[in-house]
């Protein structure tokens, strides 16, 4: 009897050391569980295959390829935070940058300016871009001798045009904008003076980073590259141009996405059809 009240106590016990145990397993495989489950969440990535974005430059068609990655990297109050970066290869562009330049400053008025743009030229100087133009200006000024009206050239000759260019992001978070410094301008005889301390030389200045920044734009037109449910989320903090070796010039952009685990979903299935549409596409036009 002895021998079985003493034994009681012991079995009871080890009962209760059992079923602690098995309830601190439970906690801690549980826990490991939402570890792997968090870690498995925030090495989700989804690449976006490469789009080409035309643009018209003259009578010929210009393609910048763009692509983009979004990576999750945290939850916050039920939503999904995604690092994005999108980036866009404008060497298509590099090779056309005479003929973009020409259609859009190319000029020759009577009584005014003629402008040609000899060779223009976009090379990498990370983290912003290097615009090099040649061109040849005239300004024509116009009189009347004797009823009838007479052109003469006033100034003349070829000038060379150095524009550095930081590319930044405007207010909206949206949009690429292009911050221009004018470098060393060289020119023939008085042309120089007036291009270096006249408004002409800031005039064609601006005229040359408007058409560059025309067709970044439109390279790096979110709506162009992300499937339909990220637009309207992503928001772009910081851009830079990147040198993709050999003087190939690309231009990236990197921002942010908020998403819900529905709109992630969405954003699964999208890129998923890219996908299958890009190898049905691939597929089709392979001999």
């Amino acid at each position: 009897m002895r021998q079985r009240s003493g034994h009681r106590p012991t079995t009871f016990f080890n009962v209760r050391e059992a079923s602690w145990l098995r309830s601190g397993a439970a906690l801690l495989l549980t826990f490991a569980l939402a570890l792997y489950t968090t870690a498995n969440d925030q090495s989700v990535t989804f690449k976006i295959p490469p789009v080409k974005i035309p643009v018209n430059v003259k009578d010929q068609r210009v393609t910048i390829l763009a692509s983009a990655l979004l990576t999750l990297t945290a939850k916050a109050k039920g939503l999904n935070i995604l690092n994005l970066q999108l980036t866009a290869d404008l060497s298509d562009l590099q090779q056309n940058m005479t003929e973009l330049l020409s259609a859009q400053l190319d000029r020759d008025d009577h009584c005014g300016d003629r402008i040609t743009i000899l060779r223009a030229t976009l090379t990498p100087a990370e983290p912003s871009s290097l615009a090099v133009v040649q061109l040849h200006y005239e300004r024509w000024a116009c009189a009347k001798v004797f009823g009838k009206e007479q052109a003469k050239r006033v100034i003349g000759g070829n000038a060379v045009i150095q524009l550095k260019l930081t590319p930044a992001i405007e207010q909206d978070h949206t949009e690429l904008r292009l911050v221009a410094e004018v470098g060393p301008i060289a020119a023939d005889g008085s042309l120089g003076e007036v291009l270096r301390s006249g408004t002409l030389g800031d005039l064609l200045c601006e005229k040359i980073r408007n058409a560059i920044l025309s067709a970044l734009q439109k390279g790096t037109d979110l709506s162009a590259t992300l499937p339909p449910a990220v637009q309207g989320y992503a928001k772009i903090k910081e851009a830079r141009f990147k040198d993709a070796s050999s003087g190939r010039l690309l231009v990236v952009l990197d921002g942010e996405v908020q998403m819900t685990n529905e709109q992630i979903q969405e954003l699964s299935k999208q890129v998923k059809e890219r996908i299958a549409a890009r190898k049905a596409s691939t597929e089709h036009t392979q001999p």
